[in-house]
C-alpha cells in the first residue's frame, strides 16, 4: 500500500487544524523552522505543504510577514444604479451606509483626507479642465464589519471653491453629501452620472490596506463615476477601488421590486433570485 508523501501529511494536518478552528481565520502559521521541528521534516517538504494549502486557498503568504490562514469574506452587493430622476446613487456616502445597514451589516467610513492637487492628464481629460489645473481631492477608506472594503477619492474642480463651495476644503464629512451641498451652496445640481469600470492588479498601498495576497491573484475593480450638472458640465470625478474577493455589483433596469436584502450567490456561478443583475467579481 502506497504511503502518502510527507508534505501531504503535513498539509492534511494543518488543514484539519484550520477547519477545526485551532488555526483561526487570519491567524499566522508557525514559521518554516517551527514547522520543520514540529513535523521533523526538511525545509522543501514544509514549503511543498504550504504550497499545497495555498493552491487550495486555505493559506496565503505575505512577503516579509509570514503565512496566514485565509479569512473567509462574506461578499457585499452594491447597487451601482440609483434614482434616474435625481442622478444620485450607489457611490454616495449616505446611500452606501443605507445599503450596508439594510443588509444587516455595519458600515464605517474614515474621516476624509483633503488635498489640493494638480490635475493629472487622465483626471483633467475626464473633468474637461486643463492638465495641471488645481483641484480638490477628498479621500476616504470604507469598511464593512470592520473589514476594509473600498477606497474612494473624489476630485472637484477648484472653480467650485472659488464660487463659494469652501466646505469642500474641510477635512470633515459634509452633512448630506457633497452633491447636496453643491446644490444648496451654488445651485449646481447633479442630474446624472456615468460609470466606467476597469480591472487591474492592486498597487502596494491597496495590497496593504485590503490585506490582499501579493501575488496578484485577487484583482481590484476601479469605478470612475463622473457627475453631470443640468448644463452637461462635469462637476466631480469619483474613483472607487473595490477588491474582487469581497464585492459584487448590481445594475437595476426598469420597474423592479424594492430589494430588502443583500443577497449573494450561494455557489460560484449561481445567484439567488432577486430584482436586479449581479455582476460577480472574482479574482
Amino acid at each position: 500500500m502506497a504511503t502518502e508523501p510527507m508534505y501531504r501529511l503535513i498539509a492534511d494536518d494543518l488543514r484539519a487544524k484550520i477547519e477545526s478552528g485551532v488555526l483561526g481565520q487570519g491567524r499566522q502559521l508557525p514559521t518554516e523552522i517551527e514547522l520543520m521541528e514540529q513535523y521533523s521534516a526538511s525545509r522543501n517538504t514544509v514549503r511543498d505543504a504550504i504550497k499545497l494549502l495555498t493552491t487550495r486557498s486555505l493559506v496565503e503568504t505575505r512577503p516579509g510577514q509570514g503565512t496566514f490562514v485565509v479569512e473567509k469574506i462574506n461578499p457585499f452587493v452594491t447597487a451601482l444604479t440609483g434614482d434616474p430622476a435625481t442622478g444620485l446613487g450607489g457611490g454616495e456616502e449616505a446611500v452606501y451606509i443605507a445599503q450596508v445597514t439594510a443588509g444587516g451589516r455595519v458600515p464605517q467610513i474614515s474621516e476624509p483626507r483633503v488635498e489640493i492637487q494638480q490635475a493629472s492628464a487622465v483626471v483633467a481629460g475626464i473633468l474637461r479642465i486643463e492638465e495641471g489645473a488645481q483641484l480638490v481631492s477628498r479621500h476616504q477608506q470604507r469598511f464593512i464589519d470592520g473589514t476594509p472594503w473600498s477606497l474612494q477619492t473624489t476630485f472637484y474642480p477648484m472653480e467650485l471653491v472659488r464660487q463659494g463651495a469652501t466646505r469642500l476644503l474641510e477635512a470633515r464629512d459634509i452633512r448630506g453629501g457633497s452633491v447636496v451641498y453643491l446644490a444648496e451652496a451654488l445651485g449646481i445640481k447633479q442630474v446624472g452620472y456615468r460609470d466606467s469600470i476597469a480591472v487591474r492588479a492592486p498597487n502596494p498601498e491597496e495590497i496593504s490596506f485590503f490585506r490582499l495576497p501579493a501575488d496578484g491573484r485577487v484583482q481590484v475593480f476601479e469605478i470612475y463615476r463622473v457627475g453631470f450638472d443640468e448644463d452637461g458640465g462635469r462637476i466631480r470625478l469619483t474613483i472607487t477601488v473595490y477588491p474582487a474577493d469581497r464585492n459584487r455589483f448590481r445594475i437595476n433596469v426598469g420597474q423592479i421590486p424594492i430589494m430588502r436584502e443583500n443577497p449573494v450567490p450561494t455557489e460560484v456561478g449561481e445567484s439567488r433570485r432577486d430584482s436586479g443583475t449581479d455582476l460577480k467579481m472574482s479574482g
